[in-house]
């Protein structure tokens, strides 16, 4: 920042221009800040910084050039520390989602090697029902061969046998 110095002090035009600047570029950054960390509370105090930085350019008296140029330079400092806290906490977040993509990853890997191993455990299964059915043989069974249930003795009660003429119990007929 260079003013050209005039008969009563520093150009006023070019002190304007130059504040007028700085409050562009301090709400760039702020809108930066704002854009890089979404919600979080560290980004709400630089934003609030960078207004309050802004309102302080408006309120400075600009008659006077050494406290003009003072502010300035204050801000500028300001600025930058703002600017350097904000390149630390993007690269802190920048860090932190490389670890979290790197865990997903890992996870996502892990899963398909579990599920492929439950699908070759399954495979394993079926492939020894076939083996154990295969050697499973049926022999057909002639239709008029008796059964166990075929000969079932007629001295049964309830089938004409020795107690078909008792009396039933009491209560029921």
């Amino acid at each position: 920042m260079r003013f050209s110095v005039v008969e009563s002090g520093y150009d006023q035009r070019q002190v304007d221009y130059c504040l007028d600047e700085l409050g562009i570029r301090l709400s760039r950054l702020a809108a930066r800040a704002e854009g890089v960390a979404g919600a979080a509370r560290e980004w709400d105090e630089i934003r609030q910084e960078a207004a309050w930085l802004s309102g302080l350019l408006q309120r400075l008296d600009l008659g006077d050039a050494a406290v003009t140029r003072y502010a300035a330079d204050a801000v500028r400092r300001e600025a930058a520390e703002i600017l350097a806290q904000a390149r630390v906490e993007l690269d802190e977040a920048r860090e932190e989602a490389r670890r979290v993509r790197e865990r997903a990853y890992a996870e996502a890997v892990q899963a398909r090697r579990d599920v492929e191993a439950a699908l070759d455990a399954r495979r394993r299964r079926e492939a020894r029902v076939e083996e154990i059915l295969s050697q499973v043989t049926v022999d057909q069974v002639p239709a008029d061969t008796p059964t166990a249930a075929a000969g079932v003795p007629g001295s049964r009660v309830g089938v004409g046998g020795l107690d078909a003429g008792a009396e039933p119990p009491p209560g029921r007929r």
